[in-house]
């Protein structure tokens, strides 16, 4: 997944995945039991469930949606092969069947992947969903005026990369077998071990060829979920769904679907979202967010409220913030003087700056601190809370800088607690420790993301962050590291440069794996191999804090999305 920031939805949350876009170790919620949930009496069907939103729900289209799993507010439509189990914690980072009775049969080099529908699925509109929708679904997620979603079937699927969808292309994909109305088979150009993870993206979404509208069908998707598109206003800027009559539970065993309706109210102030949420008067007493969390000053006055506190969900996502460094500028080319910045680092600080510890937890490795990308502890460079500066001095003078040197730090001037300038002040202090004076070069977002991702343009040394697609060390470490993925004529995210063979060969060797417990071992093992290159500072993970009304109840948090799950969500 892209860095779920303004500019790049291939994240989490991305889209509202990010969503992209977008974990640690406490997994899951804090605060998931009967009290938090909203009392202690079962949930029941009915009511109307508010969504207040910061960003709208763009593009409501499976074909140009980037979400992971399913997203949120986008699985309540569109159903997928598989899809992230709605657990809390930990157990929510499994990808489970969702159309299919399972999550796919690979041969034995896993480069082909069949699945099977589940008997008795059914449109909107009663008619029976079958696997040439599915097909059909995929095939329209390559024309160019639908792009927008995952770029992984372009790369993965055998005569894909030239592919312009079924407008232009009837013949479809050769790659994509249907031999029957229930059974569908993919051939893939490599093993891929992890392909039930990508069968949860929305573009395995069916689609009936004979209700497609094109660029229009966006307004009115036909559902294959529980529920349906009543009305979608300004794109997705205020989206309504009713009940779909023709959705059976029978079928699908991970979406609640208790409200009878869901209102989905976009373009807010994130300031007047909790607010409205604080306050729970009226429909926001029935009111969530999937995509606004607690700043420290309005944390800090929650936390003095046992009421407020008792509405707030905690959780994790795959995600990490880390300084970042250019090796082919100097003085990063330097190893030590690398090094020598990851000892001078001050994590407590830039927790601080970050919001807290409420918000953000210490990261000495690259994967997100959760099982399911294999996380294994490791710190190379230990700095402890507050950095070493004189281990850092030291090996400044190996370096040939006795004398400490001066380089320059890029980042965002937006106040993301992430990349922005707050955090970047805290680097700035902290390696002034170590003899090394820091100049800040602030960029609005926008530039800041273009100066990154280009070639051309990368500084030597910059504030970043990844999110995962899905919840494993594949999509986490290959863009990053993987020398192969190096872009020169387009967005780079392998901003060190590294084309080590060794990495490379071993990340085709764990993607030929379909034993994803096996491949998160040797994603974890690899993770460390790479940190001993210094090519990034891991800084911390966020903690995500999210207000819900009074009045709802079953909150379900997974270490996949890191947020509440609107599909288990139930109003009084």
């Amino acid at each position: 997944m892209r860095p779920p920031s303004p500019t790049a939805r291939r994240v989490a949350a991305v889209s509202v995945s990010l969503v992209l876009a977008a974990g640690a170790a406490a997994c899951g919620p804090e605060d998931n039991d009967a009290k938090a949930s909203g009392g202690d009496s079962a949930p029941h069907k009915g009511g109307t469930l508010t969504v207040l939103n910061s960003q709208p729900q763009q593009d409501f289209d499976p074909a140009r949606l980037y979400t992971s799993g399913g997203g949120n507010v986008p699985s309540l439509v569109f159903r997928t092969l598989t899809t992230r189990n709605r657990e809390n914690g930990a157990a929510g980072a499994e990808v489970v069947p969702d159309l299919a009775t399972d999550t796919g049969r690979p041969n034995k080099d896993a480069t082909v992947w069949t699945y099977t529908l589940k008997k008795g699925l059914k449109y909107e509109d009663g008619t029976a969903i079958t696997s040439a929708d599915i097909k059909y679904g995929v095939e329209r997620s390559f024309a160019p005026e639908l792009s927008g979603g995952a770029p992984y079937l372009r790369d993965w699927l055998v005569g894909a990369a030239d592919y312009q969808g079924p407008y232009k292309d009837k013949k479809g994909l050769s790659a994509i077998e249907t031999p029957d109305e229930r059974t569908i088979v993919f051939h893939l150009n490599k093993p891929e071990g992890e392909f039930p993870y990508l069968a949860t993206q929305t573009q395995f979404t069916p689609v009936p060829k004979s209700k497609d509208t094109g660029t229009k069908y966006e307004d009115h998707p036909v559902s294959s979920g529980p529920y349906k598109v009543v009305s979608n206003q300004n794109d997705g800027e205020h989206l309504v769904l009713a009940r779909n009559p023709n959705w059976s539970a029978s079928t699908d065993a991970e979406r609640k679907a208790y409200p009878d309706k869901i209102d989905v109210r976009s373009g807010l102030d994130s300031s007047v979202i909790n607010q409205r949420l604080s306050a729970s008067q009226g429909a926001d007493a029935a009111a969530v967010t999937t995509d606004t969390n607690l700043g420290p000053a309005e944390l800090a006055k929650v936390s003095g409220d046992k009421q407020l506190a008792a509405r707030v969900g905690t959780g994790h996502f795959g995600y990490t913030n880390y300084l970042a460094f250019n090796p082919n500028v100097k003085p990063f080319d330097n190893a030590k003087v690398r090094q020598a910045i990851s000892y001078a680092i001050d994590r407590s600080s830039v927790i601080n700056a970050a919001g807290g510890s409420a918000l953000a937890e210490p990261a000495t490795t690259f994967l997100p601190d959760q099982k399911s990308f294999g996380y294994t502890p490791y710190d190379l460079f230990p700095a402890g809370e507050t950095g070493n500066a004189a281990k850092a001095k030291a090996l400044l003078k190996e370096a040939g800088h006795p004398n400490g040197l001066t380089v320059t730090l890029t980042h965002s001037n937006s106040k993301d607690f992430e990349t922005s300038p707050e955090i970047a002040t805290a680097v700035q202090d902290a390696l002034k420790k170590a003899g090394i004076t820091v100049k800040l070069q602030g960029l609005e977002d926008n530039d800041y993301s273009d100066k990154i991702h280009d070639v051309k343009t990368e500084p030597g040394f910059f504030l970043a962050h990844w999110g995962a697609d899905w919840p494993s060390g594949g999509p986490f470490l290959a863009p990053i590291f993987d020398g192969r993925q190096i872009v020169r004529d387009g967005a780079n995210f392998n901003t060190g440069f590294l084309d080590d063979t060794s990495v490379n060969t071993e990340i085709d060797a764990i993607n030929k794996l379909t034993d994803l417990d096996a491949a998160a071992k040797r994603w974890g093992a690899l993770d460390k191999k790479i940190g001993e290159q210094a090519l990034t500072v891991p800084l911390f993970h966020p903690v995500y804090k999210r207000l819900y009304g009074e009045n709802v109840k079953n909150i379900v948090i997974s270490d996949w999305t890191g947020v509440l799950d609107i599909s288990q969500v139930a109003v009084k």
